[in-house]
C-alpha cells in the first residue's frame, strides 16, 4: 500500500474530474513537493539499466551540463476543458495515448538532459509505430491495472525504456521480459521461476510485481515519481545513497540534482521524453498510431495443465500467437502447478471456452506408456520426453530414482512435434519470406555479429529497402545475431555461395553483448547464460587456447526459455 502522498499525486486527472476537483489540482500537484528522504540499506538492482529501446538505449548525454529549464507542458485547466461533452460529462477516450494523457501524475520536464533524447524521436519518428505494435494487446490492460491502483500513467512508458515491450526480453545482466525483472528481484516480488515457467516473462504477473515495485519505491521516497524510477532502474540503496551525499554537501535532493549511475542518468529523461512526445506528438514529427481504448485480450481459467498445441487448435489460434500473450511458458505445456490460465484475444475466448468445456479432462495433456530399457535411468527418459525428473517421480509415484528394466513409466507427451512449439517466425513472415521476387534467386542468410542491413545490402548488391521489405521489417530495425534473412538476388553464382542458412533461431532467442570481468572464464560465462562452450567460441571467432581478458566483448545468443531459475 502506497502512502496517502503517494496516492494523492498519482490520481489521474479523469478522477478528479469525476470528482469535480479542477479547482484542486493544482493543490494535488503542490503536494507532490518531496519530504525529508528515508535512509534505507542497499537492495538487489532491478535489472540491466540500459536494455530498453533496442537502438533508442545508445543515445549520449552530456551529464556535466546544467539544467537549462525545468517545464510542465501541460495546463490542466484547458486539457480537461477538451475532456468534457456538451452535457459536461467526461467522455470516453477516444485511444489509448488520449487515455495515458488523461492519468499523467507527474510533472513534465524538458531541460538539457531531456532534449537529446527528444532530438533522437525527431530523428526516428517510425519507432513508437513499432513499439505500438508490439504493446497494442497489453496496453488497455495495464492501463486498467495502473488506474486501479491510481497511479501515473506514465508508467505505462516504463517498458517502452526496458524492453521496447518485448515479452521475450533478455539482458546480459540476466534481465527478463517486458519490465526486465533480475532473477532475485523478480522473486522477491512472486515471480515464480522453474523449468516450466517465467514469471518475468508472464505480462500478467509481471505488470503485478512491477507496478507493486513502483508503489513500494514511491512510498520509500515519498511520493517523487522521478526518485522511484531512478531506483527501478538503479535499486533504491543507490538512489537513497546519492541523496545522502548530497544532504552532507548541501545540495538539493531532487532525482535532477543527483549523481547516479550513468545509465540511471539517462533513464528518467527517457521517460521524460516519451511523456513529451505522447503529450506533442506533431511537435517532434511523430504520428501515434491509433490504438482503440477497449481490450484486447481476455485470461481464461484453467482446471489444470494444458498443452499449449491443444490450447491453440481449440482457440483457432497460430500457436506462435499463443506464445506471444503468454511468454511465461517456457515449455509445450502449462506449468503443472500453476498458473493455471491462458491469455487469448478477446474474440479467442469464447473458442476456447467452449472447446475446454467439451474437452475429456484426460485429454488435456497426451499420455505415453514408457518401457524401461537397459542402461535407461530417469535423467534419460525425462530429456527424452522434455519433462522434468520430478514430474516423472510424480506421476508415478515414485519416491525415489531407482527405475527396473521392463517396468512401465506414464509419460505426459506433447501432442505435436518439438517445431510446433518453438515459438519461431510466424507463418506470416515466412509467406513473405517465400514470396517469389521476379526471376531473382533466394539466398537464405544468417546475420552475423557486426551486420546492419547497409553491410548485406552492399554484400548481395541490393536495395536496403527492398532487403527489409523481403523480410517484413523495416530499414531501421534492429538485426539479431543469428536471425534468418531471405536475400533474393540476380546473380545465380551469388545465390548459391551466399546460402549459408544454418538453423535460424527461435523468436525466443535474444543476443546479448557481454563485458568480461575479472575471474571469468569461457565455461563460466557458458554455464551463466545456459550454453555452451563450444558456442561461445563460434559466436565469437575465438579458439580453445584463447585467454579471456576483463572487458573484452563477448556475442552470446540466448534461448530466453532455458535462463529461469539460474
Amino acid at each position: 500500500m502506497t502512502s496517502q502522498v503517494t496516492m494523492d499525486c498519482a490520481r489521474p486527472l479523469h478522477s478528479l474530474l469525476r470528482a469535480g476537483l479542477m479547482a484542486l489540482i493544482p493543490v494535488a500537484l503542490l503536494g507532490c513537493a518531496a519530504l525529508p528522504w528515508q535512509q534505507e540499506g542497499d537492495e538487489s538492482e532491478h535489472g540491466d539499466p540500459d536494455v530498453g529501446l533496442g537502438e533508442y538505449a545508445g543515445v549520449e548525454l552530456d551529464t556535466s551540463s546544467p539544467v537549462l529549464d525545468t517545464t510542465a507542458h501541460l495546463n490542466w485547466q484547458d486539457h480537461a476543458d477538451h475532456l468534457l461533452d456538451e452535457d459536461g460529462e467526461l467522455r470516453e477516450p477516444a485511444d489509448v495515448w488520449e487515455r495515458i494523457r488523461r492519468g499523467w501524475g507527474m510533472e513534465g520536464v524538458v531541460n538539457s538532459r531531456v532534449e537529446p533524447q527528444l532530438r533522437w524521436h525527431e530523428r526516428n519518428p517510425a519507432y513508437m509505430d513499432r513499439v505500438a505494435t508490439r504493446a497494442e494487446p497489453f496496453l488497455a490492460y495495464i492501463l486498467d491495472e495502473i488506474e486501479e491502483r491510481g497511479l501515473p500513467t506514465e508508467l505505462a512508458l516504463l517498458p517502452i525504456v526496458e524492453s521496447a515491450y518485448d515479452p521475450f526480453a533478455y539482458s546480459h545482466g540476466r534481465a527478463a521480459g517486458m519490465w526486465q525483472f533480475i532473477p532475485s528481484t523478480g522473486r522477491h516480488f512472486g515471480l515464480k521461476q522453474n523449468w516450466w515457467y517465467d514469471g518475468r516473462r508472464d505480462f500478467i504477473a509481471s505488470t503485478d510485481a512491477a507496478l507493486t515495485y513502483m508503489e513500494n519505491l514511491a512510498e520509500r521516497f515519498d511520493g517523487d515519481w522521478e526518485l522511484a524510477l531512478a531506483a527501478y532502474n538503479a535499486g533504491g540503496g543507490n538512489v537513497s545513497r546519492a541523496i545522502r551525499r548530497n544532504r552532507q554537501q548541501s545540495r538539493d535532493l531532487d532525482y535532477w540534482s543527483l549523481r547516479l549511475p550513468r545509465e540511471t542518468m539517462h533513464y528518467v529523461p527517457k521517460m521524460m521524453a516519451l511523456r513529451e512526445v505522447i503529450e506533442n506528438p506533431e511537435k517532434y514529427g511523430v504520428s501515434l498510431r491509433p490504438i482503440d481504448n477497449e481490450p484486447r485480450i481476455a485470461v481464461v481459467e484453467l482446471d489444470g495443465q494444458l498443452d499449449l498445441a491443444l490450447a491453440a487448435e481449440l482457440a483457432e489460434m497460430d500457436i506462435d500467437e499463443v506464445y506471444r500473450l503468454n511468454a511465461g511458458f517456457n515449455r509445450w505445456a502449462t506449468d503443472p502447478d500453476g498458473p493455471h490460465r491462458l491469455v487469448v484475444p478477446i474474440d479467442r475466448k469464447k473458442a476456447l471456452k467452449s472447446g475446454l468445456a467439451d474437452l475429456d479432462p484426460e485429454e488435456r495433456i497426451s499420455w505415453h506408456r514408457h518401457e524401461i530399457q537397459p542402461g535407461e535411468s530417469l535423467n534419460v527418459i525425462a530429456r527424452r520426453y522434455n519433462i522434468t525428473v520430478e514430474m516423472l517421480q510424480d506421476v508415478n509415484e515414485l519416491r525415489d530414482n531407482v527405475i527396473r528394466t521392463g517396468d512401465h513409466l506414464l509419460v505426459p507427451q506433447a501432442m505435436a512435434s518439438a517445431d510446433a512449439y518453438s515459438g519461431s517466425v510466424s507463418q506470416r513472415l515466412e509467406r513473405i519470406q517465400n514470396t517469389q521476387r521476379g526471376n531473382r534467386e533466394r539466398v537464405n542468410y544468417q546475420v552475423q555479429p557486426g551486420d546492419s542491413f547497409w553491410s548485406i545490402a552492399q554484400q548481395y548488391n541490393v536495395n536496403v529497402r527492398q532487403l527489409a521489405q523481403w523480410n517484413g521489417m523495416a530499414p531501421g530495425d534492429t538485426l539479431r545475431v543469428g536471425q534468418s534473412l531471405t536475400v533474393w538476388v540476380d546473380d545465380p553464382a551469388l545465390a548459391q555461395a551466399g546460402n549459408r542458412l544454418r538453423s535460424g533461431p527461435a523468436d525466443r532467442e535474444r543476443q546479448v553483448n557481454y563485458q568480461v570481468r575479472s575471474g571469468d572464464s569461457l565455461a563460466r560465462i557458458a554455464s551463466r547464460f545456459g550454453v555452451s562452450v563450444n558456442d561461445l567460441l563460434r559466436w565469437n571467432s575465438l579458439s580453445a587456447d584463447d585467454y579471456l581478458q576483463p572487458g573484452q566483448k563477448l556475442t552470446i545468443i540466448v534461448d530466453v526459455t532455458n535462463t529461469s531459475g539460474s
